[in-house]
């Protein structure tokens, strides 16, 4: 083996033994947002009222809205008591390990329509309640009212998956390390500022203030990316993918590569993963499904693809609508129009004879046709962002929901379609959809490949839509549909370039290192960490030197990404994965222990241990292993049949 390969050969199992903390990259300091008010006057005092600002807050009578006045919730048997003493916040629960339990308020997340609370566990490890405080009826709830969970499972409130470090902080605070100590299995976050602050969209301001105390004299900045006035971003009138992606960052179901919060202005496909349009996470036409939040629903629209911005509709500082009702989207849909798209139909939109309701009714409203609203965390409602033509012929068809039907529950979908039909009988909006496809292709894993690359090479699909439909083609991956996609490895956009490339692990390893080896310096980090997957186990058959760094460096910038989540137990399953690939099975033992230590409830991290120690004909190990995961999972059937199987030996 070239010795220039092996470190990219071994990378894996060297992870799944040495644990260790990831950096993010370095920039200039810190300021917090106090130090923006006296130039910023404005600006600051509409940012001091929103959410953002009160994302994450430090408990006190100005912040905490929830009945700490021994108030007590109870949840299938289980109470907690809120209660204050010495000024301090504190909640008395059974609802944990050992419990009851006294526990103090370290933090508050959110301002409406519901308020969290956040204890520490142990020394920095900080949890979110399920009981949250609801601002509307002033009552407290629970977030997952059917759901009693031992305290021991890792979606229990106390588990790995409620963890606020990891899972919410990052968009909750400014400059936020999480600093996992993997080994200790311990937290040693910092943040500049909770709250989401003026420098986490215009980037760390020290050097800024350096440059408004001697505006004339000022020198470049020895930071990277500044601008002439020392800051990381530049909203460019001309440039909405700065402010667009700049808000993606955290409005976005994704994946992230860092520890924390990467520096404002950072590209967003060099910080994360984006969540295509899968089943579970939206429906087969892109209307959400799960908490998904905005930017994979804003990406499908045509707004998007016309060059329409955040901020367009809402005040950037107070983050509220910038007009009231229909206002907001009559700044364009009216007869007036705007001159920034040219391409708009300039019509009366805001009437009856468009809407067919009484105006200044509910039905009326344009985001109750054209933005759909689903209800996360029991009582936030949140609206799809693909501004879509309500679809109800494919609610016929498909099952997938639609705005009249939200409204007119009484009334069928096929009610609704004839309605539509009756009003606008010349109308584009009942062609064929991709919605079509992709269900027909969700429900069989072997069909559909013709129709899915039809899609995947259609330049005016947006391009959430042609990565999705490569995504569905993983199952289906011939040599021949590998060979039709290969121009996509070349696509402007990111997405669809990641995504084509991940079709490549079907290739033999003999040919995968060849099939990468253009895009292992793709301008862009998670299609490099794409490539960066697909070398495992694919020998350099015939590749330059320069090809090889070129994989040294991928592979480090995807080491780095696992090294980033190995608070994740999913992330030390796909260490033990790939520990496996490179023939390693006691690494991949190490990994996958390490993931059920984190999540008990993780089957299949408890299957692939079994397997491997019967491969080794450890049987000794194998059956240890499996009285644990019995333990944990006393009711799998799985496990249950593995058992049978030992007492059948």
């Amino acid at each position: 083996m070239n010795k220039l390969w092996l470190p990219v050969a071994l990378w894996a199992i060297s992870l799944a033994v040495t644990l260790s903390s990831a950096k993010a990259d370095t920039g200039p300091g810190y300021v917090g947002s106090e130090t923006c008010q006296s130039c910023h006057e404005g600006a600051y005092s509409a940012w001091a009222k929103s959410h953002h600002a009160k994302a994450w807050m430090e408990p006190s009578p100005d912040t905490v809205s929830g009945d700490f006045n021994n108030a007590v919730f109870e949840h299938m048997g289980r109470k907690t008591r809120f209660f204050l003493e010495d000024g301090r916040y504190f909640i008395e629960t059974s609802d944990v390990q050992d419990g009851p339990k006294v526990l103090e308020i370290t933090g508050v997340g959110g301002i409406a329509p519901l308020q969290q609370y956040l204890v520490e566990t142990e020394p920095g490890r900080q949890q979110s309640l399920d009981i949250a405080w609801d601002q509307v009826k002033k009552r407290w709830y629970h977030l997952y009212p059917d759901q009693k969970l031992p305290p021991d499972d890792a979606f229990h409130w106390s588990g790995p998956y409620k963890n606020w470090n990891a899972r919410c902080a990052e968009c909750h605070a400014t400059g936020f390390e999480k600093n996992y100590q993997a080994r200790e299995r311990r937290y040693q976050s910092t943040q500049a500022e909770i709250g989401v602050g003026c420098e986490a969209c215009h980037g760390p301001a020290e050097e800024h203030l350096k440059w408004v105390k001697a505006p004339q004299s000022y020198a470049a900045s020895p930071f990277p990316g500044t601008n002439a006035t020392g800051l990381l971003v530049s909203y460019l009138e001309q440039s909405a993918e700065t402010e667009i992606q700049q808000c993606a960052g955290c409005h976005s179901r994704r994946e992230p590569f860092l520890d924390g919060n990467p520096l404002p202005g950072t590209p967003y496909h060099d910080n994360y993963r984006l969540a295509l349009l899968r089943d579970g996470l939206y429906h087969a036409d892109g209307q959400i499904l799960d908490e998904v939040y905005v930017y994979g629903s804003f990406l499908q629209s045509k707004m998007y693809d016309k060059g329409v911005r955040c901020s367009d509709c809402h005040e950037p500082h107070s983050a509220k609508l910038k007009a009231p009702g229909n206002g907001v989207c009559t700044q364009c849909h009216s007869e007036a129009g705007n001159d920034r798209f040219s391409t708009l139909t300039t019509k009366t939109y805001d009437d009856p004879a468009h809407h067919f309701h009484e105006a200044g009714s509910e039905g009326a409203q344009c985001r109750s046709c054209h933005m759909i609203e689903r209800t996360y965390m029991g009582i936030d409602g949140r609206r799809d962002h693909s501004f879509r033509i309500p679809r109800p012929d494919l609610s016929v068809s498909l099952d997938t929901p639609n705005a009249c039907n939200d409204c007119h529950e009484d009334k069928t979908a096929a009610w609704a379609a004839g309605v539509l039909e009756e009003k606008y009988p010349q109308s584009r909006q009942r062609e064929p959809h991709f919605a079509e496809v992709f269900s027909a292709a969700r429900n069989d894993r072997a069909g559909h490949s013709e129709d899915l690359v039809r899609i995947a090479k259609h330049a005016k699909f947006p391009a959430i839509v042609r990565a999705s439909a490569i995504d569905l083609l993983r199952t289906r991956a011939t040599p021949e549909i590998l060979n039709e996609l290969q121009s996509l490895l070349t696509d402007e956009s990111p997405v669809v370039r990641e995504t084509t490339v991940s079709l490549l692990s079907q290739l033999p390893p003999q040919e995968r290192f060849s099939a990468v080896a253009d895009v292992l310096e793709d301008p862009v980090r998670s299609v490099r960490i794409a490539a960066a997957r697909q070398l495992i186990g694919a020998p350099p058959v015939g590749a330059s030197e320069d090809a090889q760094r070129a994989a040294q460096v991928a592979n480090k910038e995807w080491q780095s990404a696992l090294i980033a989540k190995l608070d994740f137990p999913e992330t030390h399953a796909v260490i033990g994965g790939t520990a496996l690939a490179l023939r390693n099975p006691q690494a991949a033992v190490r990994a996958f222990q390490e993931a059920t230590n984190l999540d008990a409830q993780l089957v299949d991290g408890w299957v692939m241990q079994i397997r491997i120690h019967m491969a080794l004909q450890d049987f000794a190990a194998a059956q240890f292993t499996l009285q644990k995961a019995l333990v944990a999972n006393p009711n799998d059937p799985v496990l249950l049949d593995f058992k049978r199987q030992f007492t059948q030996q």
